[in-house]
């Protein structure tokens, strides 16, 4: 009928084929060929049944994003499904790969669902901020419960083939030919006779539900919302689908979602599911890729390690190294520990840990890195250590293997320049925990060579990172932004502000941690290292740290740790210790309100984001965002820094940076060109991007 899909028959069986690839995406050039195919199937007396199945790797993998706020071009996705439930003869979806969001909704407009046993099917429409909008919260609870049926949505992560036959979502789970699977599982159902009820006139589900038990569930989940709507709106979506008839539930829940779709923290998140894709994408799509086979990690230490569990949970064989047999030990030792702890809270099997252990090599002699393709040092933060590291790889490493450091900080551009083979060096900085956190940043260096950088992109996708490429600079986009987020921390203490009242300020805007609490979190030795090695100072951090006060790990820091506590409780010493400070500095305590604790916190690091733009440090303002979303906690529904400066209003961030600057005099506050520009376009481009 059109490239995009495809009519075949089967004897009485009739097979829809939809081929849009590379996800099948139920775009308007796909969904008016189907409505004609279904409408024309539906009315032919020598059809028994339909199977709908796609090309490809996967079965619909959800709607098309882009058309989201624009008007929509019929036929759409609920005419297509009200069509599926006119059709008297049964109709059976064939889900292979996956089947997600309005994937899923088409699939349950369908008599039937069949899959391969290894697809998986979900609605993650709450992760666009967003809920499922062509009858996923009233169809779903119906086949699976309330309860069932609220998890999915508001957690939005799919399930596989056999939970959801289990759970009554799909009617049958086959290996091999799926669609000759389906198209015989039709014909024998359509031998059986009907009628065939629509899912929407199925209440097997609902009588299920304990209605206390879901009220329960929902609160926790609203709980740990932490401000996003989208999740509260699924659960009063799925509630409406028990609660009441399925046409008044159907008609709630498309009211909430045009509420969502114009909201800003969908549009928040629909950014960051672009900018995650552009980030990735580097210039010059044909850039050849070197072959990774091994990876080699120097140090075993808590960095160190979890970037070789997550080459190792990606697949990837991996000699880890260190300076002494003992150390080695305690290494491995460590990460066997945090494997079984995965297998005792259920998320990983006994099999598979072993599977990944059997991944490791453990050596101390730095002649078993040469059969590496890919070697990372996770060693002190310090360069001449790092040089020294590098050193020995120049002399082991086999030629085109990739020489990465873990540096936070760092110029790599330096230690490159320290060995014979510069083009081969770049930066991975991981995130800890390295095995859990999404984000790397892949820092080029000036002469790191383009497919050493392709490869390592591509890597990066492979084991499940969200990957940001940047350049050279002191603390590269996401440190760097930090310490100018930190800037204003000591003096707001001093001049009157809590560490409780900043950190609740920071928690109010949607951080799931404040700047105090996340420092004793990371150990304060940590910024205080670092500080003594650049020469500065911060005169409450630094005596808090010359007390033995480092953090959680010592049971204060600026809080207090009772009886190995993970949450801290205010500690009247440390606020004598900031009032001390300050009357000998002469300040004058006052009070400080949240809106100025922000605007002396945010604001800088946007205006530090725009400087790392102009340098060219950062190829794009959505690559920040990625960066600060993914490894530092900025709230999702804000979208990131760059793009919440865009709701904040340039003119305004620009305003009140000057303000704080006539006020300080602090350099901190003076407004960036490129924030000045985007004040006064909106766009953050710049004459290299544009």
């Amino acid at each position: 009928m059109s490239d995009f899909v495809k009519v075949s028959r089967d004897g009485d069986v009739a097979i829809v084929i939809i081929d849009n690839p590379p996800v099948n995406a139920l775009s308007f050039h796909v969904r008016d060929p189907l409505m004609h195919a279904l409408v024309s199937l539906r009315g032919d007396v020598s059809v028994a049944a339909i199977v709908i199945a796609c090309a490809g790797r996967t079965f619909v993998a959800g709607a098309d994003i882009t058309e989201f706020g624009k008007p929509v071009q019929q036929p759409d996705l609920r005419a297509l499904i009200v069509t599926l439930e006119t059709i008297a003869k049964p109709t059976v979806a064939a889900i292979h790969g996956t089947a997600l969001g309005g994937g899923l909704e088409l699939a349950l407009g369908c008599h039937f669902r069949v899959a391969d046993a290894g697809a998986r099917l979900g609605l993650p429409e709450v992760k666009l901020g967003l809920l499922p909008g062509g009858g996923g919260t009233v169809r779903l609870p119906r086949l699976v419960g309330g309860v069932k049926a609220l998890r999915m949505i508001v957690s939005g992560t799919p399930i596989g083939a056999a939970e959801a036959h289990a759970a009554g979502l799909v009617d049958a789970v086959f290996e091999g030919d799926l669609t000759t699977h389906a198209v015989n599982f039709a014909r024998e159902i359509a031998r059986k006779g009907g009628p065939f009820t629509p899912v929407r006139d199925r209440d097997d589900g609902l009588k299920e539900t304990d209605l206390r038990a879901f009220d329960a569930e929902a609160a926790d989940l609203a709980r740990k919302a932490r401000g996003l709507e989208a999740p509260i709106a699924c659960a009063q979506a799925v509630r409406n689908a028990v609660t009441l008839p399925f046409d008044e539930a159907l008609a709630a829940e498309r009211a909430l979602f045009v509420t969502l779709v114009g909201s800003d923290q969908s549009r928040a998140q629909r950014h960051l599911f672009f900018a995650e894709r552009e980030a990735a994408k580097l210039p010059g799509k044909d850039t050849p890729k070197r072959r990774i086979a091994r990876i080699g990690v120097i140090g075993a230490g808590t960095m160190g390690g979890g970037i070789a569990m997550a080459f190792a949970n990606g697949g990837y064989p991996v000699t880890l190294l260190e300076t002494s047999g003992e150390a080695l030990q305690r290494g491995l030792g460590t990460i066997e520990k945090n494997y079984a702890v995965s297998v005792s809270r259920g998320s990983l099997t006994e099999d598979a840990k072993r599977q990944r252990l059997a991944q490791f090599k453990g050596s101390t002699d730095h002649a078993d890195l040469a059969e590496c393709d890919l070697i990372i040092e996770a060693v002190f933060e310090d360069m001449a250590v790092k040089k020294e590291v590098f050193g020995k790889l120049d002399a082991v490493a086999k030629p085109g293997a990739i020489l990465a450091t873990n540096t936070s900080y760092l110029d790599i551009n330096e230690i490159a320049g320290s060995i014979s083979r510069p083009q081969d060096v770049l930066g991975l900085h991981f995130f800890s925990p390295a095995n859990v956190m999404k984000l790397l940043e892949i820092v080029r260096a000036e002469k790191t060579a383009p497919d050493a950088l392709a490869t390592v992109v591509d890597l990066a996708r492979r084991i499940g990172k969200v990957a940001v490429v940047v350049g050279v600079c002191h603390g590269f986009v996401g440190n760097r932004m930090l310490a100018a987020r930190g800037s204003e921390s000591e003096a707001l203490l001093l001049e009157g502000a809590t560490p409780s009242q900043i950190d609740k300020a920071f928690t109010d805007f949607g951080w799931p941690m404040g700047p105090f609490q996340m420092g004793d979190l990371a150990g304060l030795d940590i910024g205080w290292r670092n500080r003594k090695a650049r020469g500065l100072t911060a005169v409450i951090a630094d005596t808090l740290c010359e007390q033995g006060r480092f953090g959680q790990k010592t049971g204060r820091g600026f809080y207090l740790y009772e009886a190995g506590a993970r949450a801290g409780v205010p500690d009247p010493e440390v606020e004598a210790l900031i009032r001390d400070k300050a009357a000998e500095r002469g300040i004058e305590p006052r009070a400080i309100g949240a809106e100025e604790i922000i605007e002396r916190t945010l604001y800088p690091m946007i205006n530090e984001g725009a400087k790392i733009l102009e340098e060219k440090i950062a190829a794009r303002a959505s690559d920040i965002d990625v960066v600060w979303v993914n490894g530092y906690g900025f709230p999702i529904g804000k979208g990131g820094p760059m793009f919440w400066a865009g709701l904040e209003g340039g003119a305004r961030i620009v305003e009140r940076l000057e303000h704080w600057f006539r006020q300080t005099g602090k350099d901190v506050f003076k407004p960036a060109p490129l924030l000045k520009r985007m004040a006064e376009t909106g766009s953050w481009e710049t004459d290299a991007t544009a």
